[in-house]
């Protein structure tokens, strides 16, 4: 099920909340978890039931691990059932993340002809994975409270963030559904919730979904001169592709993040900030540290750190930020893009390890431009089908090749709600040019120079509603519901 459909916002959505705080209203607290387990549970399998086999699986092993581990009073006994459960849960997602592409490459490196199994990528099974596998380890540590089947099920499958993040751990979110305190409906938290859901759904929507159709016209135009000849994108069209896809991405996964924030919001849960204006980032190594950052505080702490992190001299450092960020390529996607695309960005903040002393006292308007190109270059290979396409797709960029944009690329900028503004004015002809330049206009002003959503909720949370906002959040809410019939999956629901 997606945040942005009809069933989610105007049945699903309600409903939950709705029952949800009328079990705790009479003090069914077990029922209220029971309840929003299935209700997770039902969101995760809405659009294919065949996926709920695997996450209740793989909760069941997980807990059953957990269990047993919490009677043994030997470590090593302890460590070994840690090692088994860590086993499990790769082997479950290599299995079904990384099988085809392991035979991929082994028919490419050795001339076979093995069939490739094609396996369905259970939806969020990168996510919810890595989840069990920081609870697996924090167990073995001794960092689990008691934790009984129904809160642990819970934990993992709490439908904000279970398909695309946060990667909470258990200390974040157990504590939170245990707190009678949380159980009752907070109007306070309900309209930032709202507010901040809406700011979500309308960066997805109006501006997310409007880039991407510019994105897709490019490569796919791109991939068809590949296959069949013809007249390919110049340089100027590959620059503007390559920043729409960054805008893209950008408003794309913010906004999942603010809904999933919004929607627990709700629920009196505050998830953990996983999204913090990135592309403000004055270097590389300052950008990872706002970008997907549960997902490198959960490489951090247990692939960096075990490995020896920054303690053993500036070389090994090196080393293992590679080993890193190569994982974090891997972790999105099994193809050689996603692996390049981290070791792009790996070698970025490698380089700004090794020079910072240099690069600090550059100018952070200089440095910020630098970050976000490199970034929205590195892109090209997260974008591309195949690495050859990406590479067609630069040889395209530099190719030096100037002339007029293809009206293709930019017609889905055209909005049905602006044709009668531009049909009376003698600029009709040009009105998609001109919502294209609004928009990249309107999304470098946001990027680079508005507060987050989260920024600005806490900043409302200090001060009295203004009508103003209200307005304006009314008005995007409306504008979403009218255009949901054009519905798209999240970029990151695909790892």
């Amino acid at each position: 099920m997606l945040f942005n459909s009809y069933i989610f916002i105007l049945f699903f959505l309600p409903l939950c909340l709705v029952v949800y705080f009328l079990l705790n209203k009479f003090k069914l607290y077990k029922t209220g978890l029971v309840f929003l387990t299935g209700m997770s549970l039902w969101f995760y399998g809405f659009s294919n039931p065949s996926y709920l086999p695997v996450i209740c699986g793989s909760i069941i092993v997980n807990y059953l691990i957990y269990f047993f581990m919490s009677k043994m009073s030997e470590r090593k006994n302890k460590k070994i059932l840690m090692i088994l459960g860590e086993v499990f849960n790769l082997g479950l997602l290599g299995y079904f993340k990384y099988v085809d592409f392991f035979i991929e490459n082994v028919n490419a490196m050795f001339k076979q002809d093995m069939r490739l199994l094609k396996i369905a990528l259970p939806l969020g099974i990168s996510f919810f994975t890595f989840q069990q596998i920081s609870f697996v380890v924090d167990a073995y540590k001794g960092e689990v409270k008691k934790c009984n089947f129904l809160e642990y099920a819970s934990f993992v499958s709490y439908f904000p963030q279970l398909v695309a993040g946060p990667i909470v751990s258990h200390d974040e979110i157990l504590p939170q559904l245990r707190d009678q305190s949380k159980k009752l409906p907070s109007w306070k938290n309900l309209s930032m919730g709202f507010y901040v859901f809406t700011l979500g759904l309308a960066k997805k929507m109006l501006i997310a979904d409007t880039f991407g159709k510019m994105v897709d016209e490019g490569y796919i135009t791109v991939i068809n001169v590949m296959n069949y000849g013809g007249q390919s994108i110049n340089t100027v069209e590959a620059v503007l592709v390559c920043l729409a896809y960054a805008f893209q991405l950008y408003f794309d996964f913010s906004g999942y993040c603010d809904m999933a924030i919004g929607i627990a919001k709700m629920m009196n849960i505050e998830l953990p900030l996983n999204f913090d204006s990135p592309y403000k980032s004055a270097n590389a190594g300052e950008f990872w540290k706002r970008w997907h950052m549960t997902l490198n505080r959960f490489l951090t702490k247990y692939v960096y750190i075990p490995l020896g992190g920054s303690r053993k001299g500036i070389t090994i450092t090196c080393i293992n930020t590679l080993l890193v960020f190569f994982m974090s390529g891997l972790w999105h996607g099994a193809s050689w893009g996603f692996v390049i695309w981290g070791l792009i960005n790996g070698l970025c903040v490698v380089l700004y390890r090794l020079c910072r002393k240099v690069i600090d006292k550059i100018p952070h308007a200089i440095t910020c431009l630098f970050t976000f190109l490199m970034y929205a270059f590195s892109l090209i290979f997260f974008r591309a089908e195949k690495v050859s396409v990406a590479i067609a797709f630069i040889k395209r960029m530099f190719s030096f090749e100037f002339g007029t944009i293809n009206p293709k690329l930019y017609e889905g900028f055209e909005f049905p709600e602006f044709e009668k503004v531009f049909s009376v004015l003698p600029v009709e002809k040009y009105a998609a040019m001109i919502c294209l330049v609004i928009f990249f206009v309107l999304a470098f002003v946001m990027v680079f120079f508005c507060k987050n959503s989260v920024q600005q909720m806490k900043q409302m949370e200090e001060r009295k509603p203004k009508i103003f906002n209200a307005v304006l959040l009314a008005v995007l809410f409306v504008w979403c519901i009218v255009s949901l019939g054009e519905v798209s999956t999240f970029l990151y629901f695909n790892f």
